[in-house]
């Protein structure tokens, strides 16, 4: 299957390896680019103690420009959503790490359980802009203190039409994978997108959740699936359904 991969070049290229080892034939179409923000990650650390929390492995490519910087701080308790971001954090070498399968809201939880009966310091939350409310809010409704400190930004790429013509005109694009609800709104505020959507009457949107799925057009919902559970393992196996 042709299958367009919107994540950014980073974790992109990524999937585009486990694709082609699976037998597709992928194509990357980064549809935005992190801007980092060393230095705040830098003064978070420093001014923090006690427990960090992750919800992209984006955080700990900033935090890996730290460079023997960080090493004082990789003991401390860390909370991250999924094996793929909680592998970054293994390999940069965070050693106390817990996980999520969940979302945000999931997250929120595991940090109450792990948080009950303690008297802590405020959570650092490493986060990126824009991102989804699901750990904050939920965070919140768990009277869990904690503080954001935005340490990457995702900075729009408009591909141009000559690339989207390959994609998409060419050739039939049998699927396209959709990662959050920022990118499926990038990808469907695309002016070619908009102007051709005839192009996509066989194509099969695979979303990371249900939030994800809401970016689609309504006019495409049919072609939506759905991963089970919010990570790619279960989001690539919806390629066999399409």
């Amino acid at each position: 299957m042709r299958v367009v991969v919107t994540r950014p070049r980073h974790s992109g290229e990524r999937t585009m390896r486990r694709l082609t080892q699976m037998g597709h034939e992928p194509l990357l179409l980064p549809l935005a680019e992190p801007v980092h923000h060393v230095e705040e990650a830098r003064r978070a650390l420093l001014t923090t103690q006690g427990v960090v929390a992750v919800t992209s492995a984006e955080a700990f490519r900033v935090l890996a420009a730290l460079g023997s910087d960080i090493e004082p701080h990789l003991g401390r308790p860390l909370f991250a959503v999924g094996k793929a971001t909680a592998r970054e954090a293994a390999e940069l070498g965070f050693s106390n790490i817990a996980v999520s399968e969940g979302a945000g809201a999931e997250l929120a939880a595991l940090v109450s359980r792990h948080s009950a009966g303690r008297n802590a310091a405020p959570l650092l939350y490493l986060a990126g802009f824009p991102r989804a409310a699901g750990f904050e809010a939920g965070l919140a409704e768990l009277h869990l203190p904690f503080l954001t400190v935005e340490c990457y930004r995702m900075q729009d790429i408009i591909p141009d039409d000559v690339t989207l013509r390959r994609f998409f005109s060419d050739a039939r694009a049998d699927a396209v994978l959709l990662y959050s609800h920022e990118t499926a709104r990038r990808f469907f505020s695309l002016s070619f997108v908009g102007h051709y959507m005839e192009l996509f009457a066989e194509t099969r949107f695979l979303c990371l959740s249900e939030a994800v799925a809401g970016a689609v057009p309504e006019t495409l919902q049919s072609h939506v699936d759905i991963a089970d559970m919010p990570n790619e393992d279960r989001l690539l196996a919806l390629l066999i359904r399409a």
